[in-house]
């Protein structure tokens, strides 16, 4: 693994402990998305706009909190910071799969403990993101985003099938209160790391108006609102799978729940296939091709939503997952190489609000269409909004562009990227030195 430019972020042990950790944890993660919705079809007699609201409800904390997230990760150790949300995910996975198991879960159960387990998400997602550059350095940056997601892969790639033997033999509490105890390994690996070979940011100290601070920083940069902005459509649009697979195998082709974690698993190998693809690059993408990563993971979207057999929507589930990685590491990989170290845990926790922060209204939108049209509407339709999005953000941004460039305060930077039309310094820049 030391000669593999795929696999060089496992030469460093901390991030090797990391990711051991992460793995287990991701496994169990899939297990209870696979589980929950499940629990929720057969709770609500199978309606697709349940399934939506738990969704929602999972991600709308993301809106809230994500920005206070990513300032407590710019201010306080985030290590420390991971094991308290990580502890608070894994005793809201317990509660509601003891009340499943017991047989007292109702609906509404669901959808509290979404908000609940969301609300440790959405401080959780920016801390991680960001800590991942202090066990890696910034050299070996991109291959450690990579390879980050190819643990959260390959655990979509075990986890759903996982979730299907234990939900067919046991039922979907127990893969709920399997996820909870996976939360030990990710913890036990926290407690391990080698503190004193972390490349620690300097905590930012406490002052007025840091979150502001945060925002006008992307606000002052047209590439990173282009990035954000497709993270946006993806997230909205596109990142609906555990609805539109459950959607697509029990409504669509009436198929059982080991079915559903079967083709779970499928896609997950495109996923893994994207996110190890992602490990080999030596530098961070351009602009353009996260914009054009976007818009053929849209395409297999409604090409997969078109499929005529279940063989033809397992086929098409690989090109889905794999396209979404390479659109989501591109993404993140864009953002996390553009921006200052002392502003990283803000700007994440933006650029993870809009990935996350938009399912509030994606899903709902997504399961009115599948009430309506059928469960194919979910994809077709996912797919032409993330288009459209990712349109209207390009014409938005080149627009405020050159209404800066007329105003005087904008313009194009010097290695050909979309000018800033704010007076904020992007990383690098001297004034940053």
């Amino acid at each position: 693994m030391r000669g593999s430019s795929t696999f060089a972020s496992l030469s460093v042990p901390n991030f090797r402990t990391y990711v051991s950790g992460a793995l287990v944890s991701n496994i169990g993660t899939w297990v209870q998305r696979v589980a929950q919705d499940w629990l929720v079809l057969q709770l609500s007699g199978g309606s697709a706009m349940a399934v939506g609201i738990t969704t929602a409800l999972q991600f709308a904390p993301a809106l809230f909190l994500s920005p206070f997230g990513g300032l407590l990760a710019d201010r306080f150790d985030k290590r420390r910071l991971l094991m308290v949300t990580q502890s608070w995910m894994a005793i809201s996975s317990l509660i509601l799969g003891f009340l499943a198991v017991t047989g007292v879960a109702q609906t509404w159960h669901v959808y509290v403990f979404a908000v609940v387990f969301g609300m440790g998400t959405a401080i959780d997602a920016p801390a991680r993101q960001a800590f991942v550059s202090e066990m890696v350095g910034t050299e070996r940056l991109t291959n450690a985003i990579g390879l980050n997601s190819s643990a959260f892969n390959t655990a979509r790639l075990i986890g759903p099938g996982v979730a299907g033997l234990i939900i067919a033999a046991f039922g979907s509490g127990w893969a709920i209160l399997t996820n909870g105890v996976s939360y030990v390994a990710f913890l036990v690996a926290l407690l391990a790391l080698n503190e004193k070979k972390l490349v620690k940011t300097e905590p930012l100290p406490r002052a007025k108006g840091q979150v502001r601070e945060g925002i006008r920083y992307v606000a002052g940069r047209a590439e990173l609102l282009i990035a954000l902005g497709v993270a946006f459509a993806v997230g909205t649009f596109g990142l609906n799978f555990q609805m539109t697979n459950a959607l697509m195998v029990r409504n669509e082709f009436h198929l059982d729940a080991q079915m559903y974690g079967l083709l779970g698993t499928v896609s997950g190998v495109g996923s893994l296939l994207g996110a190890l693809l992602a490990a080999r690059r030596k530098s961070a993408p351009g602009l353009r091709f996260v914009v054009t990563a976007a818009l053929v993971f849209a395409v297999f979207n409604v090409l997969s939503g078109l499929a005529p057999t279940p063989l033809t929507y397992g086929l098409a589930l690989p090109l889905v997952g794999l396209s979404a990685l390479l659109s989501l590491t591109a993404a993140n990989m864009y953002v996390q190489m553009n921006v200052d170290p002392q502003v990283r845990g803000r700007v994440m926790a933006l650029y993870m609000t809009m990935l996350m922060g938009g399912t509030p209204i994606g899903a709902p939108l997504l399961g009115v269409f599948a009430e309506w049209f059928g469960p194919r509407a979910s994809l077709v339709g996912g797919g032409v909004l993330q288009v459209a999005v990712i349109a209207v953000v390009l014409a938005w941004v080149v627009a405020r562009v050159q209404r800066g460039r007329s105003e005087g305060i904008g313009g194009v930077s010097p290695d050909g990227r979309l000018g800033r039309f704010a007076k904020i310094p992007a990383a690098g820049d001297a004034s940053m030195s």
